[in-house]
């Protein structure tokens, strides 16, 4: 996955052993404009969150800004309306110097404006608790089912996508001594004697000389920015990273294993992208619940807001993120060309059937690509260094095409191959359903957009995303969102086609004309060979287990990610005859702007149980238990902020700022990890009932592999492995 893959590419020159380091200026400017980023960001949510901005209040600012004088008295209920009654407004009037907008002399308001505070700061310190997430299955304590009725009381009545953001806490800065004894326990089932000693020594040198210099600083920037290590995250293993974005950093999701609603291509885009813009319609007015752990737990909703709109613009030494506010159109790859596609008309947005009907003229258009115009996309997916560069050239010679594909919605690409489970053959045709997936023809997908779409020519769906924006459970919300509404709630007709009818006065979809000069097309020609030799490199291979899921797993008392992590550990083991640094990924979304963090699965706990199982004299079942509680330990300490490799990843990344050379760091951001897992969580919303329609389970999604020796898994309900290397 991109994060494994990433994780160590940052590497910039060092010059000093540091052992003492005046107050670093660089240091201290980045760690100001992190904090200044933070402040953009919420500046620039002000407005578009303007109704939730005072949660758990439920207080409607425009109402009050335009109101010159309100009468009445203020309710003190975090979740009653701020006044009982409101006093109608005629005509509210925008802020401005207007003698009517002097809102501030008004008496009511004062109180209320004073406690706007003190009720942000205690749902903070409420959801700072994390005794919960300790507790074993099951169990509730006296503390908890306290802390739940006040979290509760201060929720309100009606939330919204981004309600709980201002009460959400920051991420803590765990203790340096305990991260580098969480690393050292985590590292020695899978070290020699001599080399743990080795590493034990840098460790304490690094504790002794450095750490405490590191640590001030992101402390520092933990009071300053809203996280302190997620723009740091984003920046350096995304954005900096120069590899290519096919197999090494984008993701794929697919549709339905074992159903597809509508054979007809242009029917299935049809209804698709009209889920996809209902959903974008939802998300803009926060009409999309916020995710609960567990229903009681809000997790952060910052990364929704990148999924539409948004492209990874190549930069030299660094990309960066371009994110439009809206756009009303999707921009189509079919045959070798590309063509612009309106979403919307003077009425709305263009209806499933109308949708269509402009796919279908485009899968009848018989005309030709232009010359190199075929594989022009391959360039998305070389080094970002060349594609910057070629880039520039581009954009002068075809402005208006680039920016039509970049500044769309996201983008289509309506294949001419089918894909998808066979009968005749499963295995195979699974296989070839995640490669063309996750890398296609190397010059059929934009992998710079956030995602696209793409419709294979037997109607089978699936997706290709683009990492940095976002993790995985959040396009796999959407995604999850767009199968459940065209399948269940659109529909097809009997024919095959999405329901309704075709709108003949639309206007035919705008082909978009690229004039490419030479030098250009001989860098289509170079991407396109490197985009084939990558993909060429891969084996992939998909493998559904269907004996047992997680329904059984969770029977048995157990963890069912836990039992997929043993199960790992110990095919890994039989396969290989030896243990490895095994990378699971987990979220921080219980922090403001969390994003992900390493769960390290082999543990000395796991390696004993694996063990066991290769030796019928020992007792295997106690030994499971130990190894799944202790993983299970690890991942409650990852989720609440005190896991080990993101604090390692910044104390690294201030290192550098520093130009402090540490034998310690070094060490740690240059292993390799051989196994990498994830999970992207299922059901996260109930629009259909699974159990009632077994065919329709979603076989999931995959990464390409971390290294050349690599694999990476993902499991899912009901135990589908994605298995790459």
């Amino acid at each position: 996955m991109a994060e494994a893959h990433q994780a160590v590419g940052f590497r910039p020159s060092l010059t000093s052993d540091g052992a003492e380091v005046e107050l670093s200026a660089p240091v201290l400017q980045e760690i100001y404009l992190s904090g200044l980023r933070s402040w953009k960001r919420h500046l620039s949510r002000f407005w578009v969150r303007r109704a939730t901005a005072w949660f758990p209040s439920r207080i409607q600012l425009p109402e009050l800004l335009g109101s010159p004088r309100l009468t009445g008295e203020p309710s003190t209920s975090p979740t009653g309306n701020i006044y009982s009654p409101p006093t109608p407004l005629s005509a509210p009037l925008p802020f401005s110097s207007h003698p009517q907008t002097q809102f501030l002399e008004s008496r009511p308001l004062m109180p209320w404006c004073s406690l706007l505070s003190p009720f942000t700061s205690v749902a903070r310190l409420l959801l700072s608790y994390h005794g919960w997430l300790l507790e074993p299955h099951g169990a509730m304590s006296s503390p908890t089912k306290t802390w739940l009725a006040l979290v509760r009381i201060f929720s309100g009545r009606k939330t919204m996508l981004f309600s709980y953001q201002r009460s959400l806490p920051r991420q803590p800065v765990p203790s340096v001594q305990d991260t580098v004894r969480k690393y050292l326990e985590s590292v020695r089932p899978i070290l020699s004697d001599e080399d743990f000693d080795w590493t034990s020594v840098l460790a304490q040198e690094f504790l002794r000389l450095q750490a405490s210099l590191l640590q001030w600083y992101l402390q520092l920037k933990s009071w300053w920015a809203s996280n302190y290590v997620s723009d740091w995250w984003e920046e350096f293993v995304y954005l900096r990273s120069r590899h290519s974005l096919m197999v090494n950093s984008n993701y794929y999701m697919m549709d339905f294993l074992y159903v597809t609603p509508t054979p007809v291509q242009a029917a299935r885009a049809g209804n698709a992208v009209h889920a996809l813009l209902l959903y974008r319609h939802r998300l803009n007015r926060q009409e999309i619940l916020p995710t609960l752990l567990m229903g009681m737990r809000p997790l952060c909703s910052a990364q929704y807001e990148k999924i539409f709109n948004t492209t990874r613009i190549p930069g030299i030494q660094k990309d960066h993120i371009r994110h439009l506010r809206d756009s009303r159109h999707v921009a189509v790859f079919h045959r070798g060309r590309f063509f612009r596609v309106g979403t919307h008309s003077q009425s709305g947005l263009l209806s499933p059937r109308a949708l269509e009907q402009q796919f279908q003229r485009i899968l009848d258009d018989p005309s030709p690509a232009c010359p190199q115009e075929e594989h022009l996309a391959a360039l998305t997916a070389a080094p970002r260094d060349v594609w910057a560069q070629v880039r520039s050239s581009l954009k002068v010679q075809a402005e208006d095409a680039l920016e039509a594909v970049e500044g769309a919605a996201f983008f289509v690409s309506l294949d001419s191959e089918p894909a998808g489970l066979t009968r005749e053959d499963p295995a195979a045709s699974l296989d070839a359903y995640a490669r063309a997936l996750l890398a296609g023809r190397g010059h059929d997908r934009w992998f710079d957009k956030s995602f696209t779409l793409i419709v294979f020519s037997n109607g089978k769906l699936g997706l290709s995303v683009e990492h940095s924006w976002a993790d995985c459970p959040i396009s796999g919300h959407m995604w999850e969102f767009t199968l459940a509404t065209e399948c269940f709630q659109l529909g097809y007709s009997a024919d095959g086609h999405c329901k309704g009818h075709p709108d003949p006065s639309l206007p035919q979809p705008q082909r978009l004309y690229w004039h490419l000069p030479e030098k250009i097309h001989l860098s289509i020609s170079l991407a396109l060979r490197g985009a084939k030799t990558l993909s060429g490199n891969i084996d992939c291979h998909v493998f559904p287990f269907s004996h047992f899921g997680k329904s059984f797993i969770k029977r048995c008392h157990l963890s069912s990610d836990s039992f997929v992590q043993m199960a790992l550990q110990l095919a890994h083991f039989r396969d290989r005859g030896q243990f490895c640094l095994t990378y699971e990924s987990t979220m921080t979304r219980l922090f403001l702007e969390g994003r992900t963090e390493t769960v390290r699965s082999c543990t000395r706990e796991a390696c004993n149980f694996v063990r066991a199982m290769e030796d019928k004299e020992k007792t295997r079942r106690a030994l499971f238990r130990l190894a799944v509680e202790k993983h299970q330990s690890l991942l409650k300490a990852a989720m609440s902020g005190q896991g080990v490799d993101r604090h390692l990843f910044a104390l690294y990344i201030v290192s550098q700022f520093l130009h402090l050379r540490s034998p310690f760091l070094d060490q740690v951001h240059s292993e390799q990890w051989q196994l990498a897992t994830s999970q992207i969580p299922v059901q996260q919303i109930h629009l259909f009932d699974v159990h009632n329609y077994p065919d329709y389970v979603s076989s999931g999604g995959g990464f390409g592999p971390v290294s050349g020796t690599g694999c990476h898994v993902l499991g899912f309900e009901f135990v589908c492995f994605y298995i790459q290397w």
